[in-house]
């Protein structure tokens, strides 16, 4: 029985069943690479961040699409198993970036900010076809689009609150993962409010930095 307090993304997940591997028509990570990730992904998770609700929130991303689904239809990482691969970077890249921290930041911090900064894309793309012509044979061909099932109004917005149905954030990891857009997602208000994010949570304008290096150096 579903009740009131149960939030609809976590509804979506009784009828959502994660897409077997029908992307090989895209370049992008094979099924192996994509179990190595997962590996690697839960490994970092259960090694660093010993917070309460952990368990939960990896347990709905094992039951939906985050392990497979891509970072995007058509920009960075849109292939399957982009979305993960894209937090793994972010991650990676966000702990080279620690040390112009003026202050230490947490390890568990740094890494639940970069590696659940984008779970509002949790069951957020799906594959269609159109027709296209190879070698004058007309073949369908996959592609990703967006479908989304839960309408929030935000993206970082919308992930710090699926975060925190399972896991109690700290102002600054919510600050980090709100604010890693930088000045295009267009829930933020003003740009001064951004900056002044930035200029109080240094891990905020870390992931922001560690998100871009990702998207624009490694995953084109």
């Amino acid at each position: 029985m579903i009740t009131a307090s149960v939030p609809l993304f976590y509804i979506h997940l009784s009828f959502y069943t994660a897409p077997r591997m029908c992307y090989t028509a895209f370049q992008g990570c094979d099924e192996m690479n994509i179990d190595e990730q997962k590996t690697r992904f839960l490994s970092i998770c259960r090694e660093t961040i010993h917070r309460e609700g952990l368990e939960e929130l990896l347990d709905w991303l094992l039951k939906a699409d985050f392990f497979t689904a891509p970072a995007s239809t058509h920009y960075h990482g849109a292939y399957a198993g982009g979305l993960c691969e894209h937090s793994l970077d972010v991650y990676d890249y966000a702990q080279k970036l620690a040390f112009l921290s003026p202050t230490t930041l947490s390890e568990e911090s740094l890494a639940i900010a970069a590696l659940f900064h984008d779970v509002c894309k949790v069951n957020f793309y799906t594959t269609e076809y159109r027709n296209k012509k190879i070698d004058g044979v007309w073949q369908e061909i996959p592609f990703y689009t967006v479908d989304e099932r839960y309408h929030f109004g935000g993206h970082g917005s919308k992930s710090v609150y699926q975060v925190q149905y399972f896991m109690k954030l700290t102002p600054e990891e919510a600050a980090a993962i709100n604010c890693h857009m930088g000045f295009s997602d267009g829930d933020k208000g003003t740009v001064r409010d951004v900056s002044d994010a930035y200029e109080q949570y240094p891990l905020a304008w870390i992931i922001h930095v560690a998100d871009e290096a990702a998207t624009f150096l490694l995953e084109r």
